[in-house]
C-alpha cells in the first residue's frame, strides 16, 4: 500500500490534513488545534467523538474540545491547561512523516508539535507529542496525551504484574483517585488484572490514574479496539500521585490519556512523548479479565 497525503475540508472546516494508507485513514485540523479529529477504517467509523456543535468554529479566547486527540501539559491547572488552541496550523511534510505545529502558547511560552507517521500497511500509526520551552525561564511539566473517544464503549486498564504475599512485600503500583471519583459507581469494574470503564450517557463525571507498567490503553465500542501504547519509565517521576495512564468519562465521551514523566524544561529545551496507535475489528463484548485474556491481549 501507499501513503496518501492531502488536504481537504473536512466537518466544515476547510483546512484540514488526510493521511490514508487505503486500509485506514486520519484527518488533522489546520483551521484550530491541532486535533486528530478522525482515525478509523477507511470503509468504517470514526473511533473518536466529535462534537457537532464545534465543528467548523474558529477563533475566540475560549477554550473549545472540538473531540479527537489533542496534546495538554500537565500537571492541570485551569490557565496552564484550557489555553484557546483557536488559531491557524502549520504543516509541513517529511519523509512520510507529517508535522503540525500550532502557535506558542503566549501565556506558558509553550511551543507544542504533533508528529504523525503511518504504517504504509497496517492499521498503526506513530503518533509523536514535543513540548518545547521557548521562553526565558524554567518550567517543569510533563507531556499529556489525551484521545477523546465515542461513547458506548469499554475501556481497559492493565495493573501491574500480579504477585504473592509470601514474596511480594512492597507495593508495585498505585491509584489516583479526584474527589469526584466514585468506586461504586455501576460503570466501573475493579478486575484482578484490568480495570474496565464502561462509557454511557448517564452518570457523573469518573476519572482514575495509574502506575501502568506495560504502558498501553484499550477501548472496545461495538467490535472495534483502539490500543495506545506509550513506554513507561520506571526511574521517572509522573504527574498525579505517579500516574502514567488515565481514564476519564462523562455523560459525552471517555478518555484514554497517557503521560510522560515530570521534566524540568530549560529555556530552549524540548521532551518529546510517543504513542503508538493501532486499530482491531471483530471484537466481542469485554466484560471481564477473562474477556481481556482472551480477545484484548492477543491483539495487544
Amino acid at each position: 500500500m501507499t501513503v496518501i497525503e492531502r488536504k481537504t475540508a473536512w466537518g466544515n472546516w476547510e483546512n484540514c490534513y488526510q493521511i490514508s494508507n487505503g486500509l485506514v485513514d486520519l484527518v488533522i485540523t489546520l483551521d484550530v488545534g491541532p486535533r486528530v479529529i478522525r482515525f478509523g477504517y477507511t470503509d468504517g467509523e470514526n473511533c473518536f467523538k466529535v462534537y457537532d456543535e464545534q465543528l467548523g468554529k474558529t477563533g475566540g479566547d475560549s477554550w473549545r474540545i472540538y473531540g479527537g486527540h489533542r496534546l495538554w501539559h500537565a500537571p492541570e491547572h485551569t490557565f496552564r491547561t484550557y489555553y484557546p488552541d483557536n488559531s491557524p496550523v502549520e504543516v509541513s511534510s517529511t519523509d512520510g512523516t507529517v508535522k503540525f505545529t500550532p502557535p506558542t502558547e503566549i501565556t506558558t511560552h509553550i511551543q507544542k508539535t504533533i508528529e504523525i507517521t503511518l504504517h504504509p500497511s497496517q492499521a498503526q500509526v506513530t503518533v509523536k507529542h514535543r513540548l518545547e520551552n521557548v521562553g526565558a525561564w524554567d518550567v517543569t511539566l510533563a507531556p499529556w496525551a489525551l484521545s477523546v473517544m465515542a461513547p458506548g464503549g469499554v475501556a481497559v486498564l492493565p495493573l501491574p504484574p500480579r504477585g504473592k504475599h509470601a514474596t511480594d512485600l512492597l507495593p508495585t503500583g498505585g491509584l489516583s483517585l479526584w474527589s469526584y471519583t466514585q468506586m461504586n459507581d455501576p460503570r466501573w469494574t475493579w478486575g484482578g488484572q484490568y480495570i474496565l470503564l464502561r462509557s454511557n450517557t448517564e452518570g457523573t463525571p469518573q476519572k482514575i490514574g495509574a502506575v501502568a507498567p506495560d504502558g498501553w490503553l484499550a477501548y472496545i465500542r461495538d467490535g472495534l479496539m483502539f490500543v495506545k501504547r506509550a513506554a513507561y519509565d520506571a526511574s521517572g517521576q509522573y504527574p498525579d500521585n505517579n500516574s502514567n495512564v488515565e481514564l476519564f468519562t462523562n455523560d459525552e465521551m471517555l478518555e484514554l490519556e497517557t503521560l510522560g514523566h515530570m521534566t524540568s524544561l530549560v529555556p530552549g529545551g524540548v521532551v518529546e512523548h510517543t504513542e503508538t496507535w493501532s486499530l482491531h475489528r471483530d471484537l466481542p463484548a469485554i466484560t471481564s479479565d477473562a474477556d481481556v485474556t482472551a480477545h484484548v491481549l492477543p491483539r495487544i
